[in-house]
């Protein structure tokens, strides 16, 4: 993952403070020509006025076309090998009825990893068949959810779930397909609070344990083994981690097949994308041969067939379709050793980007609403919130002119942001607005004040149903 600098002046200043650098933009997003950010032939400046600020917009397209590529690219490595592969959606990433369908449409099937999640991927059509039901901690009303509307495969999490997997699946008159999360000792290089498959974590159960595991599911006729699952970690730019988890799952693969067949490797996602210029992540295609490549050699080695594979990307997918618009409401410069930081303040924060104060995330940001010709400035761009933390991007160069009332844009929003967001300190949750040539539309209603009230019951029902000045009446905010 790139980190934050800790030197504040370790990232340059870029030649063209106005430039959109194009790994980290959507696809469609330029300049138009007066100067504004335009993302799907819409402006910056027209969809604040619209909708207000904060606002997550997505390219409707951009996630569209990652979720296609992503697919052809797996399809073309499995099909060199002789094999299939299931592409899901890892839906924690970004989930709403519409990016569902999204997903769906270009051939993807989803996981989820709650009883919330299963409910949104349903309601929005997504086939059971084709949901996968991930959780290290699942309750009993979700497993038996999940059985009950027939989710194509539970990823049991510990030994305990065997049993409570198993029963639900004969309570239900079912025989649940299932894959069991082994942790093959991989730590991906990224940030500790990111990695989820080295051994003292919470997901999964340790790798000397899935032969033994996988024979404890294969002695329930309730219970239709489908095969070892594995997630080495997250925002991953290249091939080698999952390489070398998948060399050690294929031993105790190649174990459990000895005994019975074992169709399926699920090796997860974790697919990285550039949050900054500095980020170069493989393009998919690479990564997918790579993977699939390891995997035909370890199959090899051991003498045993190359079983179906499926993966779980999320972020590669939604991630760079997002930008998150914001207005400017103070500039402050701050000294700091060398020089001075500017400290620009805008209308959202860690409610709506909690990354940066969680894991020390890197964004991009650049002035939405003007082209400039000051100088880049070194610059921090913060919320509003009552807390030192409260750090939107930690380090960019903005022009030296950003003043209140400028609108900021910060790429590669689309993952993580609206799913982490929060009420924190009474903030409404912004809207989410798709666009895509040239239109726009609400796929996420915004919060209001009055929604935030009407939640606690600790108020009378005329107060609950007083407008109050902070409440928007803009389309992405109903009052």
């Amino acid at each position: 993952m790139a980190s934050v600098p800790a030197d504040p002046g370790a990232q340059r200043a870029p030649a063209d403070v106005n430039a959109l650098v194009p790994q980290v933009w959507p696809a469609s997003a330029r300049r138009d020509p007066a100067g504004r950010i335009e993302i799907a032939g819409l402006d910056a400046v027209s969809l604040a006025e619209r909708f207000g600020t904060p606002l997550y917009v997505v390219d409707e397209s951009e996630a569209r076309s990652r979720a296609r590529r992503t697919r052809l690219a797996f399809e073309a490595a499995a099909r060199a090998a002789g094999t299939d592969v299931t592409v899901y959606y890892a839906g924690k990433a970004f989930l709403s009825g519409e990016v569902v369908r999204w997903v769906v449409d270009e051939g993807l099937a989803v996981d989820v990893c709650t009883g919330g999640e299963l409910a949104v991927a349903l309601a929005a059509g997504a086939e059971p068949a084709r949901l996968g039901f991930h959780g290290n901690n699942k309750s009993l009303a979700e497993i038996a959810r999940a059985v009950e509307v027939g989710v194509g495969a539970l990823i049991i999490d510990s030994e305990v779930e065997i049993e409570r997997v198993a029963g639900a699946a004969a309570r239900a008159g079912r025989r649940q397909r299932v894959r069991l999360r082994v942790n093959s000792g991989v730590h991906a290089s990224t940030h500790e609070f990111l990695a989820t498959s080295h051994e003292d974590q919470k997901f999964g159960v340790p790798l000397e344990r899935a032969v033994e595991l996988g024979e404890r599911i294969r002695a329930h006729d309730s219970l239709e083994f489908l095969g070892l699952h594995c997630h080495i970690g997250s925002q991953i730019f290249d091939a080698e981690g999952f390489a070398e988890s998948a060399a050690r799952l294929l031993a105790a693969h190649a174990d459990l097949s000895a005994v019975e067949p074992l169709p399926e490797l699920n090796l997860g996602g974790g697919f990285g994308i550039a949050y900054t210029a500095a980020d170069t992540p493989q393009p998919i295609e690479e990564i997918a041969d790579g993977i699939v490549a390891a995997v035909v050699a370890g199959c090899r080695e051991r003498g045993i067939a190359v079983p179906r594979l499926a993966f779980e990307p999320g972020r590669s997918i939604v991630g760079p379709a997002g930008v998150t618009l914001y207005t400017v409401g103070t500039v402050k410069p701050v000294p700091i050793e060398g020089g001075a930081r500017r400290y620009v303040s805008v209308d959202g924060g860690m409610s709506d980007n909690a990354r940066t104060a969680l894991y020390g995330a890197a964004y991009s940001a650049r002035v939405a609403n003007r082209v400039s010709d000051a100088a880049p400035a070194l610059s921090r761009v913060v919320g509003k919130h009552c807390e030192a933390g409260d750090v939107v991007v930690d380090v960019e160069h903005l022009p030296a002119d950003t003043a209140p009332g400028d609108l900021v844009a910060v790429a590669a929003t689309g993952a993580y942001c609206w799913s982490l967001a929060s009420n924190y300190n009474h903030v409404p949750r912004p809207p989410v607005v798709a666009v895509r040539d040239g239109e726009a539309r609400v796929i996420v209603r915004g919060e209001s004040i009055d929604d935030l009230l009407a939640r606690d019951l600790g108020f009378e029902a005329s107060t609950v149903a007083t407008r109050t000045v902070a409440t928007s009446t803009v389309e992405g905010n109903p009052a």
